[in-house]
């Protein structure tokens, strides 16, 4: 599809890459529903790339909604659907890190449910909108972690696992249709996603990562020319081919990743000097 033929629903608009994305398609010709939490911060975003982008106020609106909420899911599909969209991209997410009996079972179902149960039941409902389409599309934002599983990212890793699974599924379900299903899997990329602890992690194991821009390009040419799927960054691009044959001869690979996050759960158990002090007075 061309860009000055879509009609866009992004989630996570308000984000890092989301805000990004939403000026790299509407530059490139898209009209665009940006989607997210805060109405305030909707606004002005809208407001923003009308004047920095100098473009047409009827190319871009914005919905709030709560992902995590059904009513509000529904109500943003009858919005959508209402608006016109032929192109859903889900870009959402919320992170998780950190080995899983440190993480809090509240977390786990709340990155289950942002980054894989919404992305379902949001397709679900504008289904039927989007056959009704010359040409339609959806557009999943993955991570390369869907595809490998890495320590520390076992909760994370699963939704993105969950999201690749849904987005193949549903691409061979609606392979006679006018509606495309596609994947999009990031590397780490730069932006305030990533918790120091993240960062941290990253630069101990040699994690590379890209700059939003290069994944809103690559959203873009997806868009275009309607590829199935798509990873970003080498080696990450290999290590995905190579864990999807025979995932066991990567094991060895994540050894320092392992090592990494054993420490760095060593030394978030360890007291601190304060601490310290305090205990060996008594």
């Amino acid at each position: 599809m061309k860009a000055a033929d879509a009609r866009v629903l992004l989630t996570g608009a308000t984000g890092g890459i989301g805000q990004v994305m939403a000026a790299t398609l509407l530059q490139a010709g898209a009209s665009v529903m940006l989607v997210g939490r805060n109405e305030v911060r909707l606004s002005v975003l809208s407001d923003d790339l009308t004047s920095r982008l100098k473009i047409a106020a009827d190319r871009i609106t914005w919905q709030a909604a709560d992902l995590l909420n059904t009513d509000s899911l529904t109500g943003l599909g009858n919005a959508a659907a209402a608006w016109g969209v032929n192109v859903v991209v889900h870009n959402a997410g919320v992170p998780s890190f950190g080995p899983l009996a440190a993480v809090d079972t509240s977390e786990i179902a709340r990155v289950l449910h942002t980054n894989l149960l919404a992305p379902m039941l949001l397709t679900q409902s504008l289904l039927p909108h989007l056959h009704r389409q010359k040409r339609a599309q959806v557009i999943c934002v993955g991570s390369t972690l869907g595809s490998i599983g890495l320590p520390g990212f076992s909760v994370y890793g699963a939704s993105k696992f969950g999201l690749r699974g849904f987005a193949e599924s549903l691409r061979r379900e609606l392979a006679d249709t006018a509606v495309r299903v596609q994947y999009l899997g990031p590397r780490s990329t730069h932006t305030n996603f990533n918790s120091p602890e993240v960062e941290a992690y990253n630069r101990a194991t040699g994690t590379a990562h890209d700059m939003p821009a290069t994944v809103a390009t690559a959203l873009l040419d997806m868009l275009e020319s309607e590829a199935a799927q798509r990873f970003l960054g080498f080696p990450e691009k290999l290590a995905a081919r190579i864990n999807g044959c025979a995932p066991s001869l990567l094991d060895s690979a994540f050894n320092k990743h392992r090592q990494v996050l054993s420490k760095a759960l060593a030394a978030s158990l360890s007291p601190t000097p304060e601490h310290a002090t305090s205990r060996n007075s008594k």
